[in-house]
C-alpha cells in the first residue's frame, strides 16, 4: 500500500454510472479530497476488477487523492460491475464505440472535476489509454503507461508469427473464469462454474492441450479467443488493433514506462519512438518520455530491485507514485519541477545497475557491431556443440554448418525472459543449453556496453515446410552462471511478411532475421557474452508442427533437420549495439 500522506483526507463513491454514447452503463469507483473545489481527475480502465486492479490494490486512490487528484477507476465494458459486452481491445479506441472518449469527457463534466484529466494503468490499462489516443478527447492532458502493447499481433497475441500460448492460454482462461455474472446470463452457468473456474486454476493442463482451438472450456462462451487463433497472420483483423496506426493523432504527452524482462517491451519503444516522430502536435512529440528499469511485468515495477535470478540494488527503485506525481503535477497542475526538460530517455544499465539519460532512443553513439558464430570451441558450455562467438567474420569455404533436430512433441521448455508466467525475468539457462546450440566469446577483457535494438540474422536450412528460429543472448559469469539477457524467435515461414507467409523450401540454405527486441546490458571484464540457438521455448510460445499449417488447428507434425551455417558465403551472426 502506498502512503497517503498529503494535505487532503479522502472521499470514496463506489459504482458511480458513466453512460457510453450507445446507452451501454459502466460503472466506476471514484476517490477524491474531502474539500471542496475542483480538482485534476486521473482515470485507470481495467477489465481486472476496479475493486482489485493494479492501481486500486497499489492505494492510487488513496495516494493521489491525498495529493489534490481525484482517481476514477472504472470497469471496462462487460466486465464486473460495468454493463455490455466484453471483446479484448475493441470498444476502447476508435471504432463505432469509444468508451475511452466518453470516460474522459463524463470525468471532465462532472462537479468535482476542473476539466483537466490523465490517465494511469499498465498492461491491460495501458492498452486502454493508448487505445483513446487515436480518439483525441478534448480534456485529456497527459498519460503515464505502463508495460503495453502499440500492435496487439505482434506484442500481445503473437510475437514474429509465433503464439504467445502461455500467456495468451492463461489470460483467456481467468478472464472468462472471472466473467462468470455475465456467462450466467447467457445461460453457461453451469460451464462457468463446472468448468472454466476449473480450467482457470488448471491452467498448466491447458497449455499441453492441443489442439490449442477451440480450447474447450471456453470453445462456447467467446468468440474472441477462436477470432485469434483464425487469424494467425497480421490481416486486416488485426488493423482495428493497432495503436502504431494512430501515432500521428497524438495530441498529449505520454510518458511510457517499460521493463527490458517485459513481454510488451517491444511496443514501449514502438509506441514512444511513433509519438515522439509523429505526434499532432509540437508539445505532444517534445513532450514524449520513455524509462526502461530492469523488472519483469508488474503492477508497480518501479518499487522492486528483483527480477528473476538477479537483485538489480537500491538503485532499481526510483518510487512508484513519487514518478508519476511529478509527471502529472507538471501536466495536470502546471508546476514548475522539470518534467518538461528532462532528457526523453532514461534507461537502467544492467550489469553495472546504474541510470543513464539519453536524447533519443536508440542512443546516438551506439554503433551496430556484428559477432559471428565461428569455428572452435570455446570450453565453456555443456551445449551441443559448444561453438565461438567472434568479432572475425569466418573464412571458411564450402557448407560449414551446425545442426540438430526439431522435435515438437519434446520441446525445450521454457526459463526466463520476459513473459508472463511463472520463472521469468533474467534466469540461469545452463540446464537448457545442453539441447541448444551455443556460441560463446572468449573472456572480455573490457567491459562490453550492449543498449539498443539487438537481432539475429541466420543463415539456416529446415528440412520441414517450417520451422521456429529461438535465439537467446546470455550473460556468461566468471562461475559459469549463464544469466538470460534478452530473447527473441521467428517462425519461419514470415521471415519475409507477416501479412503473407510462405511455406520455406526445404533443406535450402536461407536468411532469417530474428528480433530480440532490445536491451541495456554490460557484459563486464572477466563475463564472456553467448548466443544459444534452438527451435522451440514451450510453453511460452506454441509448438510448431512444422508441416506449415496453422499450428493451433493441428495436434501433430514432423520432427525438422536444422541446421546453422557459419562460412564465408553464409556467416550467421548477432548485431549488437555497442556503446
Amino acid at each position: 500500500m502506498a502512503s497517503s500522506s498529503g494535505e487532503y483526507d479522502v472521499i470514496v463513491e463506489r459504482n458511480l454510472e458513466v453512460p457510453m454514447r450507445d446507452g451501454t452503463i459502466l460503472r466506476a469507483d471514484v476517490w477524491r479530497p474531502d474539500a471542496e473545489g475542483k480538482f485534476p481527475v486521473l482515470i485507470e480502465r481495467t477489465p481486472y476488477d476496479k475493486t482489485g486492479s493494479s492501481e486500486s490494490n497499489l492505494g492510487a486512490g488513496e495516494f493521489y487523492g491525498s495529493h489534490g487528484y481525484v482517481v476514477l477507476i472504472q470497469d471496462v465494458r462487460g466486465r464486473f460491475a460495468s454493463d455490455g459486452e466484453f471483446y479484448p481491445f475493441r470498444d476502447d479506441g476508435d471504432g463505432e464505440n469509444k468508451d475511452g472518449y466518453d470516460t474522459v469527457e463524463w470525468a471532465a463534466e462532472q462537479s468535482w472535476s476542473n476539466g483537466k484529466i490523465g490517465t494511469i494503468g499498465g498492461s491491460y490499462s495501458g492498452a486502454t489509454q493508448y487505445r483513446m489516443l487515436s480518439t483525441q478527447p478534448p480534456h485529456l492532458k497527459a498519460q503515464f503507461s505502463r508495460q503495453s502493447s502499440a500492435d496487439y499481433y505482434d506484442e500481445w497475441v503473437y510475437r514474429s508469427g509465433a503464439f504467445e500460448h502461455g500467456f495468451n492460454v492463461m489470460w483467456t482462461l481467468k478472464h472468462t473464469a472471472t466473467n462468470a455474472r455475465k456467462l450466467a446470463a447467457t445461460g453457461a452457468e453451469d460451464a462457468t462454474d463446472k468448468s472454466v473456474n476449473q480450467a482457470s486454476d488448471d491452467y498448466q493442463k491447458w497449455l499441453e492441450h492441443s489442439p490449442i482451438s477451440p480450447l474447450p472450456p471456453v470453445a462456447e462462451l467467446h468468440d474472441w479467443f477462436t477470432d485469434w487463433m483464425n487469424h494467425p497472420n497480421h490481416d486486416d483483423f488485426w488493423e482495428e488493433f493497432s495503436n502504431a496506426r494512430s501515432h500521428d493523432r497524438v495530441n498529449v504527452p505520454v510518458h511510457h514506462f517499460g521493463s527490458w524482462y517485459d513481454c510488451f517491451l517491444a511496443g514501449t519503444l514502438r509506441n514512444f519512438s511513433g509519438m515522439s516522430s509523429k505526434a499532432a502536435t509540437a508539445e505532444a512529440r517534445e513532450g514524449q518520455r520513455i524509462t526502461i528499469g530492469p523488472w519483469v511485468h508488474n503492477p508497480g515495477p518501479a518499487d522492486m530491485r528483483e527480477a528473476g535470478d538477479v537483485d538489480f540494488g537500491e538503485q532499481a527503485i526510483l518510487g512508484w507514485f513519487e514518478t508519476r506525481l511529478r509527471w502529472f503535477d507538471h501536466w495536470l497542475k502546471g508546476i514548475d519541477n522539470g518534467v518538461d526538460t528532462d532528457k526523453p530517455v532514461k534507461l537502467f544499465a544492467m550489469g553495472i545497475n546504474e541510470w543513464r539519460e539519453f536524447d533519443e532512443w536508440p542512443p546516438a553513439a551506439v554503433k551496430n557491431t556484428p559477432f559471428y558464430l565461428s569455428a572452435g570451441t570455446s570450453g565453456s558450455a555443456k551445449s551441443l556443440n559448444d561453438g565461438v562467438l567472434s568479432l572475425e567474420k569466418p573464412t571458411l569455404f564450402g557448407e560449414v554448418f551446425d545442426e540438430y533436430d526439431s522435435d515438437p512433441e519434446n520441446p525445450i521448455r521454457s526459463f526466463g525472459g520476459g513473459h508472463l508466467g511463472d520463472n521469468n525475468g533474467p534466469r540461469d539457462q545452463r540446464g537448457y543449453e545442453d539441447r541448444m546450440l551455443t556460441y560463446t566469446t572468449e573472456i572480455l577483457e573490457d567491459d562490453l556496453d550492449v543498449t539498443g535494438p539487438v537481432k539475429a540474422v541466420l543463415h539456416a536450412s529446415t528440412s520441414a515446410m517450417d520451422t521456429d528460429w529461438v535465439v537467446r543472448i546470455t550473460d556468461v559469469h566468471p562461475d559459469g552462471t549463464s544469466m538470460l539477457v534478452c530473447d527473441g524467435i521467428l517462425r519461419g515461414r514470415f521471415k519475409d511478411s507477416f501479412e503473407k507467409p510462405v511455406a520455406l523450401v526445404p533443406h535450402m540454405p536461407t536468411e532469417f532475421e530474428v528480433d530480440l527486441w532490445a536491451t541495456s546490458h554490460v557484459f563486464q571484464k572477466g563475463h564472456r557474452l553467448r548466443v544459444a540457438i534452438a527451435s522451440s521455448s514451450f510453453p511460452r510460445w506454441d509448438r510448431n508442427w512444422q508441416t506449415g499449417k496453422n499450428n493451433a488447428l493441428d495436434s501433430s507434425g514432423i520432427v525438422a533437420h536444422n541446421r546453422i551455417f557459419r562460412d564465408e558465403v553464409r556467416p550467421s551472426h548477432v548485431i549488437l549495439p555497442l556503446l
